[in-house]
């Protein structure tokens, strides 16, 4: 049944992308017909995941292969840190169950194990052949460059800055609209082993968690490339034909090779996600300490969180979340911005079903998959001026734009999905 939250998440859809001409740096080269196909691509694939049985059974799976992932992951994390895993049996009576679920022993290692797995089926060249289904299928639908295409579609798989690794040989010659618009579709996505982790967090208070995980990542990238052509339009007099064939990508001398080096990005990705965290969460505790100082608005101290609901709640609104939902969304919003999308959903996880819809929750879930957020600016610049030296002083002038569309690509996803009617999603 359509009703009119599914119409309201229209008014995002129109509203997103005319935002963004209105910032764009030449309105006369709307791309019209990608934006009519992206729109379409994220729609056929959305029904396709959730309205398939075939497709939908398989998509389902993901829940139970990532629970048995979870699972074996445990194995070795109790085999390292004992009891502190949260596995029976513990030295202690427990009075909160709940507690043992500790986030640097229950997610963080899930990530090294993904990572090392990924990196083995590269070497198996299972998940190279996937990358370049997706990577035909972007620059058939979408009118990529083999090479642009081939990065989206790797990074919807291996995660900003890792993706454009695959066509390193090739960024010193991508236009200037394709350099943007890959840094914007790297943060409008995240990568496979951050997919498990949100899962794994999400999975006690949504049902098919993985299942929603793994389309928002996948059909954020035809947003991602819309709104990057939209604000930097392409200029096809400076693009020329590239052949992807004779590229250096990313290789492994055996199997066991592949396993150790999967392991050591893992670990950087670990300490990446933990230190950013750990730094970010308190800052903003030092800034709430400040604004305590000021007196109370509304029976309630001023806080970073409540003023960031404030400031989005018009966008929450906008993507089709209930008033009644609108400033705890536009929280949740604003703190995948400032924190993380990390530190988002584990708040999204920690609201009680019975305090938000679970339509909201859903489309909340699509508006925080993606890794736009202000640290990741820091982890491009540092990442593509290491991949493309010469181009520094211009990715460092790309990527906090390409930060907002990478946010905005992910709250017209959350758009797109909030217009399909809710039985789609059995609600």
């Amino acid at each position: 049944m359509y009703t009119l939250e599914n119409i309201q998440s229209i008014v995002g859809i129109l509203l997103i992308p005319g935002a963004c001409w209105a910032f764009s740096e030449d309105r006369k080269a709307f791309p019209w017909k990608m934006a009519l196909g992206a729109v379409a691509v994220q729609i056929i694939m959305v029904l396709a995941l959730f309205g398939v049985p075939l497709l939908r059974d398989a998509v389902a799976k993901v829940g139970v292969a990532i629970d048995g992932l979870a699972n074996a992951t445990q194995s070795g994390v109790a085999f390292v840190f004992g009891f502190l895993a949260g596995v029976d049996p513990q030295p202690y009576s427990l009075t909160n169950p709940g507690a043992l679920f500790v986030f640097g022993f229950r997610v963080l290692p899930v990530i090294l194990v993904v990572c090392a797995l990924a990196a083995l089926l590269w070497h198996w060249r299972v998940l190279k052949w996937i990358t370049q289904g997706f990577g035909f299928l972007f620059q058939r639908t979408m009118g990529l460059r083999g090479p642009a295409a081939l990065a989206v579609a790797s990074t919807v798989f291996m995660g900003q800055v890792e993706g454009a690794i695959v066509i390193r040989a090739y960024l010193e010659k991508l236009s200037r609209s394709e350099l943007f618009m890959l840094i914007t579709v790297g943060m409008a996505c995240v990568s496979g082993s951050t997919m498990v982790a949100y899962a794994t967090i999400l999975k006690d208070v949504l049902p098919n968690a993985a299942a929603h995980v793994l389309t928002a990542s996948l059909i954020s990238a035809p947003a991602g490339v819309l709104l990057a052509r939209i604000l930097v339009p392409r200029n096809p007099l400076m693009e020329q034909a590239e052949d992807v064939s004779g590229g250096k990508e990313k290789t492994y001398d055996s199997s066991i090779d592949a396993v150790i080096k999967g392991t050591g990005d893992g670990l950087n990705i670990v300490l990446n996600v933990g230190a950013t965290l750990i730094v970010f969460l308190a800052l903003v505790a030092i800034a709430n300490g400040i604004l305590g100082i000021f007196p109370q608005v509304a029976g309630a101290p001023i806080s970073v969180e409540r003023i960031l609901g404030i400031i989005f709640a018009p966008v929450a609104w906008c993507i089709g979340i209930d008033m009644h939902d609108a400033l705890k969304a536009g929280q949740l919003l604003g703190t995948k911005l400032v924190l993380t999308e990390f530190t988002a959903f584990i708040r999204l996880a920690a609201v009680p079903v019975s305090e938000i819809s679970e339509r909201t929750r859903i489309i909340m879930t699509y508006a925080l998959c993606g890794f736009a957020n202000i640290a990741s600016v820091g982890i491009n610049v540092a990442g593509y001026s290491v991949l493309a030296p010469d181009r520094r002083a211009e990715i460092i002038a790309l990527c906090g734009k390409a930060m907002l569309a990478g946010f905005f690509a992910t709250c017209m996803t959350a758009a797109v999905v909030g217009a399909m009617p809710s039985a789609l999603f059995g609600g």
